[in-house]
């Protein structure tokens, strides 16, 4: 393999304040019958999952401080662009009618989505896949997230799921465990490692070392699980996780992952201002290889005054602006939510 090859970056992003969107959104929640109904995740149609916090533009920030040798930047979303974002040759935007068949469309499962991004037309054979609330912080070593042939990955700090079998009142992430050790299980003859035994823990949530030739492997001998996740709307709770779950716990049983430590803080925006997960990141900024910022104010006004303590001290971490910027994007952000403009790259 070319190690010397770029290592591409790909997003998933959207903007749900925006009124065509959201016009989508709802009608697809009016076209769901009952049963679809009972079958979304726990959090999985709240307004925290779509809200941005220009959390993107933090991100490619970070991003571009600590790993400005990266490939080419795919920024993968459902028509919208964000406004700040100028033409650059070293990204592209990837719409999602041009990545996921129009019978699958509309879907607001990022699940759903993010199984399809390893058929981003040139995309790199070693890549990573970023949800936009996830930020580098600290220099990368792609050694830390790559070795020969295969992939490194973390447990998150999780207490560890309980085996047995799915329940609805599950996170999504809890369940899709459970998911992938059964289907592990009930197929043995793929070629589980002698050594290898279940972990009932899930991974972390982190910019995730991927590799598409594995993941062209996985959906040729696990299409069952490919199509189940790729026939959501929104988030379920009975359905797989691919990225997030299944593809680690795979390549962990056949000796193409390796699990280690890193050094990482995960932020609740419902938490902040009062907890100290923000202020860990400041006091460790630069020693992080991670960090991650996840909206659990779910159905919480854009004004909710925690998420702008979160957006002010990013802007304090993050305040110069990108190479995606447009000229005028270093000046301090206004402490608010705005609603993002779709343009033409």
């Amino acid at each position: 393999m070319n190690t010397s090859e770029p290592v591409d970056i790909v997003y998933l992003w959207v903007d749900g304040s925006d009124n065509a969107w959201r016009s989508k959104r709802r009608a697809a929640q009016q076209q769901l019958d009952s049963h679809q109904r009972q079958q979304i995740a726990a959090y999985g149609d709240v307004e925290g999952r779509f809200r941005d916090n220009d959390e993107l533009r933090y991100s490619l920030r970070a991003l571009d401080r600590f790993f400005p040798q990266h490939g080419h930047v795919y920024i993968v979303t459902d028509g919208q662009v964000p406004a700040w974002l100028k033409a650059h040759p070293q990204i592209s935007i990837v719409d999602h009618r041009d990545l996921i068949p129009a019978q699958a469309l509309p879907t607001f499962d990022s699940c759903h989505i993010e199984s399809y991004i390893h058929r981003i037309p040139g995309l790199s054979e070693r890549y990573f896949y970023f949800n936009d609330d996830v930020f580098f912080g600290s220099p990368v070593n792609l050694d830390d997230w790559f070795w020969d042939e295969g992939i490194y990955a973390g447990w998150s700090d999780e207490p560890p799921v309980h085996a047995g079998p799915l329940h609805k009142h599950s996170n999504a992430l809890e369940n899709a465990c459970r998911l992938s050790i059964a289907w592990l299980d009930a197929n043995p003859s793929i070629g589980l490692l002698p050594q290898y035994r279940h972990t009932h823990q899930t991974f972390a949530h982190s910019p995730r070392a991927m590799r598409k030739s594995m993941m062209f492997t996985l959906e040729a001998i696990a299409p069952e699980l490919f199509s189940q996740v790729r026939s959501t709307v929104f988030r379920a709770w009975d359905k797989p996780t691919i990225v997030s779950d299944f593809v680690m716990r795979w390549a962990l049983a056949h000796g193409a992952a390796r699990m280690r430590e890193y050094a990482h803080v995960y932020v609740a925006t419902g938490e902040a201002p009062h907890a100290s997960g923000m202020d860990l990141v400041i006091q460790c900024f630069g020693d992080l290889h991670f960090f991650c910022l996840n909206d659990t104010l779910d159905n919480a006004p854009a004004d909710d005054i925690r998420l702008l303590h979160v957006k002010e001290a990013l802007q304090g971490l993050f305040g110069n602006a990108s190479r995606y910027e447009h000229s005028d994007a270093n000046t301090l952000l206004e402490p608010s939510i705005r609603q993002v403009r779709a343009v033409s790259l």
